[in-house]
This record gives C-alpha cells, sequence and structure tokens, in this order.
C-alpha cells in the first residue's frame, strides 16, 4: 500500500524505514501537517499516517474519502484531532497508537519535576556563567511528598511506579480505576487529590469532559506551592488561569511538555522569528516553569515501538483482520 505520511521528521523517517521489512510498503515522507489545505497531498495514496497536530476534522476527511483514502493510521495515543463521526460515515478507519511506551513519558514528566524541585536548569546556567554560589536553588526532597496522579492509564500507572520508588505517597483519580492496581496508590476523588498533593501529574486524555479540568476553580482547590505537571494534552490546562495563579505564588512550579496553543508553535525551529503566542512568551518567562516541546514520546524505545504498531494497524487492515487499536466514536 502506498502510505503518506504527513508531519514527518528525520526521527519519523529513520523509525519507519527500519520497521518496514515485511511486508513492505511504500512510504512516502511529508513535512506539511494534514489538515484541509494540505489534503490533495494523500492523492494517490491509501492510508495517510497523521501526527497529534494534523486536523483532520469532518471537510478534511471528506475530501481523503473523494481521493481514495481507505485507512487513517495515526502515529500518536491521542485522537482528538479526528472527527470520528465523519470517519465512520465515510467508512475510513481510524487506528492510533495506544502505548508506546509509557516509560517514556512517565521518565519525562520525573526529568521535569526535579529539574524544578531541585533547580538544576537555573544551577546550569550559573555555572557556565562562572557563578557557583548555590543562593536561591534551595529546593525540596520528592520522599515523603503526596504525588497526584490523574488518569491511570498506562502512563499515569507508569508514573505511578516511579513516584513509589522516589518514596511518595501516591494518590491517584481515574473514572475508571482499574480493578486491580498492585502498585501502593490509593484512589481517590478529584477534589481529595487536589487538595492533599504537593504535585500533582496530569494523565487523561483530551475530552470535552476533561477541557480545561486545570481551570481557576480546580487551581484554588490545591495547596498553595503545589507543582503541577503535564505530559498528556495541552487543552486540559486554561493556560491564562495557571499564569494567574503562577503570578499569585499559588502555584510553586510547573512542568510542561504540552501546550493548549501549540500547534504552530511545537516542533518547529521559530528561533529566527518573533514568537507570536503571548501567552506562551509569558509563561517561558517564570523562573519556576519548563517548559519541553512535546517531547515525552522521543526515545529511540519508544519511536521504534510507534512504527511497528502503525504499520502492524496497516497489515492488519490489508488482510483484512481485526483492527485491535481502531477508535471509534462513542455511543
Amino acid at each position: 500500500m502506498r502510505i503518506a505520511v504527513f508531519d514527518s521528521k528525520q526521527y519519523d523517517r529513520a523509525a519507519l524505514n527500519a520497521a518496514n521489512t515485511e511486508p513492505q510498503h511504500d512510504l512516502v515522507f511529508f513535512d506539511d501537517r494534514l489538515n484541509a489545505k494540505t489534503v490533495p497531498l494523500a492523492e494517490g495514496f491509501d492510508v495517510v499516517c497523521p501526527f497529534v497536530n494534523d486536523k483532520l476534522d469532518a471537510p478534511t476527511i471528506a475530501k481523503l474519502a473523494k481521493l481514495g483514502v481507505k485507512l487513517i493510521a495515526l502515529r500518536c495515543s491521542g485522537f482528538n484531532s479526528v472527527d470520528l463521526v465523519a470517519a465512520a460515515k465515510h467508512g475510513i478507519p481510524v487506528t492510533r497508537v495506544p502505548a508506546y511506551s509509557p516509560e517514556a513519558v512517565a521518565e519525562h514528566a520525573f526529568a521535569l519535576l526535579l529539574t524544578l524541585v531541585r533547580k538544576t536548569h537555573r544551577a546550569f546556567n550559573r555555572v557556565r556563567d562562572g557563578n557557583f554560589t548555590l543562593d536561591g536553588l534551595e529546593g525540596f526532597n520528592l520522599h515523603g511528598r503526596t504525588f497526584g496522579i490523574v488518569g491511570a492509564g498506562k502512563i499515569g500507572l507508569a508514573t505511578a511506579r516511579i513516584a513509589r520508588g522516589f518514596g511518595c505517597k501516591v494518590l491517584a483519580y481515574d473514572p475508571y480505576p482499574p480493578q486491580t492496581c498492585d502498585i501502593g496508590c490509593e484512589f481517590v476523588p478529584l477534589d481529595t487529590l487536589f487538595a492533599q498533593s504537593d504535585i500533582i501529574s496530569l494523565h487523561s486524555p483530551l475530552f470535552p469532559t476533561t477541557q480545561h479540568m486545570i481551570n481557576a476553580t480546580t487551581l484554588a482547590k490545591m495547596k498553595r506551592g503545589v507543582v503541577l505537571l503535564n505530559t498528556s494534552r495541552g487543552g486540559l490546562i486554561n493556560t491564562l488561569a495557571l499564569i494567574k495563579s503562577l503570578k499569585s505564588g499559588h502555584v510553586g512550579g510547573v512542568g510542561l511538555d504540552v501546550y493548549e496553543y501549540e500547534e504552530g508553535v511545537f516542533f518547529e525551529d521559530l528561533s529566527a522569528s518573533m514568537l507570536k503566542d503571548d501567552i506562551l512568551a509569558r509563561l517561558t518567562t517564570f523562573p519556576n516553569v519548563v517548559i519541553t516541546s512535546h517531547q515525552g514520546f522521543l526515545t529511540t524505545e519508544a519511536l521504534d515501538n510507534i512504527a511497528a504498531s502503525v504499520l502492524e494497524s496497516i497489515t492488519d487492515f490489508i488482510q483484512q483482520q481485526p483492527l485491535k487499536n481502531e477508535v471509534k466514536a462513542s455511543g
């Protein structure tokens, strides 16, 4: 099958080409994101392979169907950018990569956390400038702290295991908690988690019900000095409310690998131009905010798993096998 891979970077191409063995598919890589403007690039392809910030709304999917595209094979876990109702209407299955490497994202959450609580980003810059003083670099131990996890899927539970390894008390919230959990975390109502946690890590999918779940009201329920981590979906946080809480000192630190307006910014080199997003620019001015550009997935192991999973879904589709990673519209 001919596969159009959109929003592809060098690491995507290397991983997919390495995994493209038997059966071998015709992979064509595009730098462009898939959306209503770029959809003509999909002409002549059987499958499109978009990434997390590609926009597959109803008009785009209608055009894909007219071009003869038979499958949408996402190479990410999130599918909120795909109109699943429109896809079903046009008979185009949608597959995703549900668990490429939970540990990759969980470990990145702790990279952000340790940077924040031990101020290693500030210490690094000081030493480079020849400043070896320690004033203002006081941190706090993770051991003995209460670590709250919102969303107890595979990534959330991987995060819980690491938190337990640091000696944290772990609270977790999930609307559908697992029936068995041997990690040693306590499942509690969300308001309880907000009120008792010193650190809160978000691992929830983005749905209309979870959009801006972190807002002025929920931030006010949290402890003063709370550290907030988001390696899941940017839209979980109302960024303007977060900035206000940072300015007041209520939130003590923020580690973000995602951002609600990241499309057109993250994954791009904008170093030679002005950052036009005033909200993101404001966030970068806080010394207790660490932002990375959606790189939680970026490990060798995760990239290999993503490539293998995407190609497996395509092969299953060709062979008319059940699509175990298919996602459908609810209801």
